[in-house]
C-alpha cells in the first residue's frame, strides 16, 4: 500500500510538473507607458450591467450592441442593445437560447449588419457565425463551423468583417490548446481556412499579465493566463489586417489580398508578416481614418495609440477601467471601450461576480474619427 500511495504522488506530481510547463510560468512585461494624451477625464461612462461586458460594436447612427462575457457563465440574455437607458435583449428575447451558446465577439460591418462570433464552449460544442440585418433584425447569415476549423480548446472570439462584407477574419487565441491562428470565411462560399497556425506573431510569449486586481497566475502559479492572436483590426482602406497575441510583446500586420488569397502556400504568407511595432501586454484593436493603431492595455487601465511613424504612446489611462478590452469606434469620432474586468470573473463564482458588479462601457475621443462598427 505504501508503495502504490509512493506511486500515485509521483504521478500526480509529475501531472503538475506537465501542467505547468504547457500553462504555467511567466516573466514580468515591461512598462512602456508615456504621460497619457487625454486627460482621465475626458473617459465617460457610457452605461453598466449587472453582469461583465464581453464586446462592443458602436453603428453610424449611434445604435450600442454588447454581450455578456461567456467565462462569466451568464444564463440569461448574451446580446444585448443599449436602449433609452436600459439593456434590451437583441434581437428579442425568445430566440436568444436558440442563436447563442458562448457569443462574444460583435462588430458591424460597412453594409449594416451585426455580425456574432460564438467559440462553442471553446470548441467543445460548435462555434458559429451569425449576421444580422440591423434594419430588420433578421438573421441574414448563419454558419457552423467544422472542427477542423474550430476544433476542441479552440476560442473563436474576435472578428472583423471587410469593405465588401464578403470576408470574415476571426481570431483564434487557442488558450488550452496552444494552436492560434487567424480563420479566413468566405461568405458566398461558406468556405473557411485557418492560417498563419502557431507561428510566432499569433503565439502567446512567456509574460504574466500583473493586472491592477491580480497577476493572472491561478493553482499557485500551475495555470498561467497565457493567450494568442486576440484583437484584430482592419484599417480603413481595407489593405491591412493588424493583429496581436495578448501576450506578446509586438503588433503585427499582414496584407488583406494575401490573407484572400487561397492559393498563397502557408509559407509564403508567413513571409508576408510585418512586425509593425511594439505593445503593451493587449486585448482589443481598432483603427481610425489617419491610420493609427488603438491598442488596449489589460495591466494597466489604458489605450495606447501608434501611428504610421510607429511610436507607441498612451493615449488614456484610468484606474476605473478594471481590463480594457474590445474596442470600436462610433460616430461622431467616439471610440468606445468595453471593460471586461476579467480578474473579477475568470474562476470566480456567480455570487463573487455579482458582487463586483456593475461593468461598464466608456467611450472617449482620440482625436480622429474611424470607421463605425470596428
Amino acid at each position: 500500500m505504501r508503495n502504490f500511495l509512493l506511486f500515485l504522488m509521483a504521478v500526480g506530481g509529475l501531472a503538475v510538473l506537465l501542467m505547468w510547463v504547457r500553462y504555467g510560468g511567466g516573466e514580468h512585461y515591461d512598462d512602456l507607458s508615456t504621460e497619457p494624451l487625454l486627460g482621465e477625464d475626458s473617459l465617460e461612462e457610457v452605461l453598466s450591467y449587472a453582469e461583465p461586458i464581453g464586446n462592443v460594436a458602436v453603428g453610424p447612427d449611434g445604435r450600442i450592441f454588447f454581450t455578456v462575457h461567456p467565462e462569466s457563465r451568464p444564463k440569461g440574455n448574451k446580446l444585448l442593445e443599449w436602449v433609452d437607458g436600459a439593456a434590451i435583449p437583441y434581437p428579442n428575447g425568445t430566440v436568444q437560447p436558440h442563436l447563442f451558446d458562448t457569443v462574444l465577439g460583435v462588430v458591424i460591418d460597412r453594409h449594416n449588419r451585426l455580425w456574432t462570433i460564438d467559440n462553442g464552449n471553446h470548441g467543445f460544442g460548435v462555434a458559429r457565425l451569425i449576421a444580422f440585418d440591423l434594419a430588420t433584425g433578421e438573421v441574414t447569415h448563419d454558419h457552423e463551423f467544422q472542427p477542423e476549423i474550430a476544433p476542441a480548446g479552440s476560442f473563436l472570439q474576435d472578428l472583423q468583417v471587410s469593405a465588401d462584407g464578403q470576408t470574415v477574419f476571426i481570431a483564434d487565441p487557442s488558450v488550452w490548446r496552444k494552436t492560434p491562428g487567424i480563420i479566413v470565411y468566405d461568405v458566398q462560399t461558406r468556405s473557411s481556412r485557418r492560417v498563419l497556425d502557431s507561428h510566432v506573431s499569433v503565439s502567446a510569449q512567456n509574460y504574466l499579465i500583473r493586472n491592477s486586481l491580480q497577476d493572472m497566475s491561478f493553482a499557485g502559479g500551475v495555470v498561467t493566463l497565457k493567450a494568442g492572436v486576440d484583437g484584430i483590426a482592419l484599417d480603413a482602406e481595407n489593405e491591412w489586417l493588424y493583429y496581436a497575441a495578448i501576450n506578446h510583446s509586438d503588433l503585427f500586420r499582414v496584407r488583406v489580398r494575401d490573407l484572400m488569397d487561397p492559393t498563397l502556400p502557408g509559407r509564403e504568407l508567413e513571409a508576408k508578416v510585418e512586425r509593425f511595432s511594439r505593445k503593451p501586454l493587449s486585448d482589443g484593436l481598432s483603427t481610425d481614418l489617419e491610420g493609427n493603431v488603438y491598442i488596449t492595455d489589460v495591466e494597466r487601465n489604458s489605450v495606447f495609440k501608434v501611428g504610421q511613424d510607429r511610436q507607441l504612446v498612451t493615449l488614456i489611462r484610468s484606474p476605473r477601467i478594471r481590463w480594457a478590452d474590445g474596442l470600436s469606434f462610433g460616430p461622431d469620432g467616439w471610440l468606445y471601450l468595453a471593460d471586461s474586468a476579467i480578474p473579477e470573473q475568470v474562476l470566480k463564482t456567480k455570487e463573487y461576480i455579482q458582487s463586483r458588479g456593475p461593468y461598464f462601457i466608456f467611450r472617449f475621443k482620440p482625436g480622429a474619427p474611424g470607421v463605425p462598427g470596428h
